[in-house]
């Protein structure tokens, strides 16, 4: 399966993905990164990896709809198969949607429904709950209301500070979304050999 991953800072997910590939624990290739945010960490670590980026602003595009078509060309070309979101701080729009139905996923540092959007974790801390976690789910059109597809609970310490919790969730994102990739990505190979037959 050859993978783009989407992501728009640092790139610690990007990197947990991208290193799962080259170390053979996910039976796929990190084809593609692509990121909405040109100085971003991220970039680096794909140019330290070898791989191709594909980083630009939106704002330099004519509309959403413009920037989503120039990174669908990007994926086409590379023969994509599923797209990652690891870190990617913009909201899916229709072009990509309509194209990758079901083969977009997305990593949130919340059990979701709880706490969708920016700054979660931050929402956990000032909401006082003692249980937060992290949720991969599929990408659909609204803001992390996808089908979910595993969660994991963390545990917040009285007396934790956001950065604190922010480690914690870290820590279980990475093995938890490369788990899960594992057999999303066997159901999707398994899928789509099923339709080449039919």
């Amino acid at each position: 399966m050859r993978l783009a991953v989407f992501a728009s800072g640092n790139g610690s997910n990007a990197q947990a993905v991208i290193d799962a590939c080259r170390d053979g624990m996910l039976d796929a290739e990190t084809v593609l990164v692509v990121s909405d945010k040109p100085d971003a960490r991220v970039t680096e670590r794909a140019y330290e990896a070898g791989i191709d980026c594909f980083a630009a602003s939106p704002k330099s595009f004519d509309s959403k709809a413009s920037f989503e078509e120039a990174v669908h060309k990007e994926l086409s070309s590379r023969n994509v198969d599923a797209l990652v979101l690891a870190g990617y701080m913009r909201l899916i729009g229709s072009v990509l949607l309509s194209r990758w139905a079901g083969r977009i996923v997305n990593i949130h540092p919340s059990l979701l429904p709880s706490f969708p959007g920016l700054d979660a974790i931050g929402q956990a801390v000032e909401a006082g709950v003692r249980v937060t976690g992290v949720t991969i789910h599929l990408v659909d059109e609204g803001m992390d209301t996808g089908p979910i597809l595993a969660q994991k609970p963390v545990t917040i310490e009285r007396g934790e500070t956001k950065q604190e919790v922010e480690a914690a969730v870290r820590a279980v994102e990475h093995e938890l979304y490369v788990d899960t990739l594992r057999w999303w990505l066997a159901e999707l190979k398994e899928e789509s050999l099923c339709q080449r037959e039919h």
